[in-house]
């Protein structure tokens, strides 16, 4: 009909250039390094401080991006708790606890992590009591299958703890994180509605992360980038004091508190 190919009306995906995807590297690293620095910063304000360094980007450019990265502004927000529970969203369980003991509580929660040329993203989980990262995967993936490895691997090192607490993400209300979750006994939390320091624990350690290791050196490939993560692990767990912990390790607290049990 009218000579047209029919082929030829279909919408054809045109690849962004070399140029195009390292331009969108840059742009990550720079709203990753902003949300490090200060967490508590929205689309329009981070979209403000981009300009300011020379970077084109409009609100909904770096809201994109933020969603790509699984990252949002650490802020109260209205109506959290309207949210669907149909979609697996469990209430906060931690509010006025007392954490007395290794294993009582672990949070978990992803990251983003800027490479040279590209980027990974970080599972990582923490044992509240002794800040002991007890579990970690590295992946190019935002999907469920790093945290179910991070989680298995956790609990087999370390046995399981009472309670995990996380974001609302959809990474947390899948039916795979959930049941296994309850095939370890583990009592599923998370963050409440205008309880954005709710997992403030981890968010912290990537914090310290990212400003210690991640954005003082640069990594061509996810192998040194994992290496560097494990090293400052072992670092963070083994050697560092903590005020909050007396000036004691995190692995040394929770050695000791199993073993004074």
């Amino acid at each position: 009909m009218l000579g047209i190919s029919r082929s030829s009306i279909y919408y054809k995906k045109v690849e962004p250039s070399e140029e195009e995807l390292l331009l969108k590297e840059q742009l990550m690293a720079r709203i990753d390094y902003h949300h490090t620095r200060q967490p508590y910063l929205g689309t329009r304000k981070i979209a403000k401080l981009l300009n300011r360094e020379g970077f084109k980007v409009g609100r909904k450019l770096v809201r994109s991006l933020m969603a790509e990265m699984g990252i949002r502004a650490i802020c109260p927000k209205p109506n959290l708790s309207k949210r669907d529970y149909k979609a697996g969203i469990v209430p906060y369980l931690l509010s006025n606890a007392v954490i007395s003991f290794p294993n009582q509580v672990w949070s978990v929660d992803i990251t983003y992590i800027k490479m040279a040329h590209s980027h990974m993203y970080l599972t990582a989980i923490i044992d509240w009591y002794s800040r002991k990262i007890v579990g970690w995967n590295l992946s190019d993936t935002l999907d469920t299958a790093p945290v179910i490895e991070a989680m298995k691997s956790a609990v087999e090192s370390e046995g399981s703890p009472a309670i995990c607490n996380s974001d609302q993400g959809p990474q947390f209300t899948s039916d795979e994180y959930k049941s296994l979750l309850k095939s370890f006994g583990i009592r599923q939390s998370m963050d409440g509605k205008s309880r954005w320091a709710d997992n403030i624990m981890i968010e912290r350690w990537f914090r310290s992360l990212k400003t210690e290791e991640i954005y003082v050196n640069e990594y061509n490939s996810p192998r040194e980038l994992r290496r560097a993560i494990s090293e400052y692990i072992e670092m963070y767990n083994n050697e560092r004091p903590h005020q909050a912990l007396e000036y004691h390790t995190p692995q040394a607290v929770f050695d000791s508190s199993f073993k004074a049990a």
